[in-house]
């Protein structure tokens, strides 16, 4: 995998443009002055606990005993239920309700840092881990671009509109979907080869 598939891969997890409509429901609560220093302090602690998680999420796998063929099949098929919701958003809301200001649950996690970015990031690492640099580098590129898109997503909302991001979440999906029949499809390769 190369350090742009990586950061496509990434970034379509992470879903930014179907995260604005939780954030800004999140922040309802919050005074708008204080909008944009929750919104950065929650980005800082997804990236915090998602770069962690790059470095440790292998020795947890070893602890556990998985093998890299069960893993990769396990990452496909969950990032193929997170493609099938991105296309097909069930009909009740996922949003949580929140009082107060929102403090790392649920806008770090699981909005940004959620387990399918870390599944995908224990795939990676698991797959080449002597490439962590790249996959480093990769994790900070999603993130900064979807900390971009989320710290602008009033205006996102504004230019687009609802059915706007709807469109961009479902097309997002659709690449999603590729992307984990792959997964899978290697996964499955992997344990018969």
């Amino acid at each position: 995998m190369t350090l742009t598939s990586a950061v496509v891969l990434l970034f379509l997890v992470i879903d930014p443009f179907g995260n604005i409509p939780f954030f800004v429901a999140a922040l309802n609560q919050v005074e708008p002055a204080r909008h944009r220093f929750v919104v950065i302090r929650e980005l800082m602690i997804a990236l915090a606990v998602m770069v962690g998680f790059l470095f440790l999420g292998q020795q947890m796998l070893r602890a556990l005993g998985i093998s890299d063929p069960a893993l990769t099949i396990a990452g496909g098929v969950i990032l193929f239920l997170i493609a099938v919701r991105m296309m097909f958003p069930p009909t009740t809301s996922l949003q949580e309700d929140i009082e107060g200001e929102p403090f790392i649950v649920p806008l770090a996690i699981p909005y940004v840092a959620g387990p399918s970015v870390l599944a995908a990031e224990l795939l990676l690492m698991s797959k080449e881990p002597e490439r962590w640099s790249t996959w480093l580098i990769a994790v900070l590129i999603a993130w900064l671009a979807t900390a971009v898109i989320v710290l602008l997503g009033s205006q996102f909302v504004a230019r687009l509109g609802k059915r706007g991001l709807i469109a961009i979440e479902r097309l997002m999906g659709m690449v999603l979907v590729a992307i984990s029949i792959q997964m899978f499809l290697t996964g499955v390769e992997d344990f018969f080869g």
